[in-house]
């Protein structure tokens, strides 16, 4: 019998944040986890190329039996969702569906926050392009009144080179936090709008009072999942359930593999594709 699995991209290895809280959420289901890792990252190109390669990704996932597909990566969400969506599911797969992570963090946000004072934690390429303040506007029925945003171009290096425990997480961890404040003291909620930022917690918690909520992306796109395939009975009945999970990447698989174990918590096994 050949899987239907729900397919999982990103541009690294941010998703695998993830795609462990959709494991957790939904262990009976089969999962397809795609790493553009050749090609990372995505945060510093342009809208065209981040397009072209998540349209070739989510082309793959198609093609290796994935009816829905999770882009779990901010960038990839940001320039190039709405797009695929619009212009190339209807005539390229219209029974299947690709969803992002920044709205179902939108939506949630707009369910916690009181004050409507939100603050956006990203990569420049996720900051530039104005996703978060657009979304917040169309999708918080008027919830969210301000939003300020700081790019942390630091932060991705630190986590997958393992230097969360070290100073100079602390540093540039305080460094970004500060200056989000200081462009609203009155945040209540903020956003870690990279899926790599939840390996960075600990840190980010020391400079975050405790009274504002920070989001982290891994658990609430897994419970916007849930809620839409009870919602789509018609896309969930598509996929299989066996409880297999699978790696691909586009780089080495060894390299994939130890850098994978890191985000994952557990030995990690992949094989290198070519899209």
């Amino acid at each position: 019998m050949r899987l239907s699995p729900i397919g999982v991209f990103d541009s690294g290895y941010g998703g695998l944040t993830v795609l462990k809280e959709l494991i957790k959420s939904m262990p009976e289901y089969d999962f397809l986890y795609l790493g553009d890792n050749a090609r990372t990252p995505y945060g510093t190109r342009s809208f065209d190329v981040v397009y072209d390669y998540t349209l070739q990704a989510v082309k793959y996932l198609f093609s290796q039996g994935c009816p829905l597909v999770i882009i779990a990566c901010n960038t990839a969400s940001a320039k190039a969702l709405r797009n695929i969506q619009m212009l190339d599911l209807p005539h390229m797969a219209p029974e299947n569906r690709v969803l992002g992570v920044i709205r179902p963090s939108v939506e949630k946000v707009a369910e916690i926050t009181r004050n409507g004072h939100v603050g956006v934690l990203g990569t420049v390429g996720t900051v530039v392009s104005e996703s978060y303040p657009i979304e917040l506007e169309k999708w918080s029925d008027g919830r969210v009144k301000s939003t300020v945003q700081e790019a942390c171009p630091m932060w991705v290096p630190l986590v997958e080179n393992n230097e969360m425990d070290n100073p100079g997480a602390d540093y540039f961890v305080k460094k970004n936090i500060d200056s989000v404040f200081q462009k609203d003291n009155s945040l209540d909620t903020l956003i870690l709008g990279c899926t790599h930022y939840p390996l960075l917690i600990d840190v980010i918690k020391k400079y975050v009072p405790e009274n504002i909520n920070i989001l982290t992306q891994g658990a609430i796109v897994a419970e916007k999942l849930v809620d839409y395939l009870q919602r789509h009975p018609e896309m969930e009945q598509r996929l299989s359930k066996v409880g297999s999970l699978e790696y691909q990447t586009t780089e080495s698989a060894a390299t994939f593999e130890s850098k994978a174990a890191l985000f994952m918590g557990s030995e990690v096994n992949a094989k290198t594709v070519h899209l």
